[in-house]
């Protein structure tokens, strides 16, 4: 379904029942790359989100239309327009980042946070002003050559290679879901929430009183690594390494990824259902 959001209209796919768990995907990702996660877990109401500029949701042309700030907000309204107070919340690596700046905005409508592959922004400036000129360059490329050379472009980039060994059929159907992403999107989904136009967080980790999970795939050593710092400022957060998975342990292990998502989620939503 689409819904009215802000101005804007965001695709929501909506599954199974139980307690809600909201899903955002990464970069050039949509909801419906979740579905393996969604079949697995029928005993959540799970809220997949097209995050703006994804998938079936709106392109605006204004990039001042995607800070995370904005995003988080959207998020808000969608729990509003569905009748939900609380959920949980599953992001991953963009969406991750998303997700963390929902849960620092609007901790209060949280269960629980999971954090696949997710980054606390760039605390450097330099670091930063380089990632915005890197990131303006990029979706100037998008831009100028279109959808499927960038995606040329993205797919071989070293941060796949632990996915070069899966099923042909596997990777075909992820390029092809890629593809049907618009220019205008990814493009001003780069000016507008890239990690350096993102606020950096990290000195603000501190201020989560959720449960929380970070994940990340064992051979993706730069996310192990942020994770892991990452879950040391967040009081009683936890810590799963996904062995055979890379950084998106949820499509390259999806049973592991499963096991360890579910098993934590359930917990966490149990004692807040006793303590409810």
């Amino acid at each position: 379904m689409r819904l009215k959001v802000n101005g804007i209209c965001l695709n929501v796919e909506l599954a199974g029942e139980g307690p809600p768990l909201m899903l955002l995907h990464g970069f050039t990702g949509c909801a419906d790359g979740w579905r393996p996660m969604i079949e697995r877990w029928p005993h959540f109401r799970t809220i997949a989100v097209d995050i703006i500029g994804h998938g079936n949701s709106d392109s605006p042309p204004d990039p001042s239309r995607y800070t995370m700030q904005a995003c988080a907000d959207d998020l808000a309204v969608v729990l509003d327009t569905l009748g939900i107070e609380k959920t949980a919340l599953l992001g991953y690596s963009m969406g991750g980042r998303v997700a963390l700046h929902f849960a620092l905005r609007h901790q209060e409508r949280l269960m629980a946070l999971v954090l696949e592959s997710a980054s606390p922004g760039l605390s450097d400036p330099a670091e930063r002003a380089a990632r915005i000129r890197s990131d303006e360059g990029l979706a100037a490329r998008i831009e100028r050559e279109g959808i499927e050379a960038f995606v040329d472009y993205w797919e071989s980039l070293p941060l796949w290679d632990s996915q070069r060994g899966l099923p042909p059929e596997k990777r075909q159907a992820l390029r092809a879901q890629r593809l049907r992403n618009s220019t205008t999107g990814l493009a001003n989904s780069l000016r507008g929430m890239g990690a350096g136009a993102q606020e950096p967080v990290f000195g603000r980790l501190h201020q989560l009183r959720i449960p929380t999970l970070f994940l990340a795939g064992a051979p993706d050593t730069r996310y192990v690594d942020l994770a892991s710092t990452m879950a040391t400022e967040v009081e009683g957060a936890a810590l799963r390494v996904v062995p055979g998975a890379g950084h998106a342990a949820h499509f390259e292990q999806p049973d592991a990824f499963s096991e360890a998502a579910a098993e934590f989620l359930t917990r966490c939503l149990r004692s807040e259902r006793v303590e409810a």
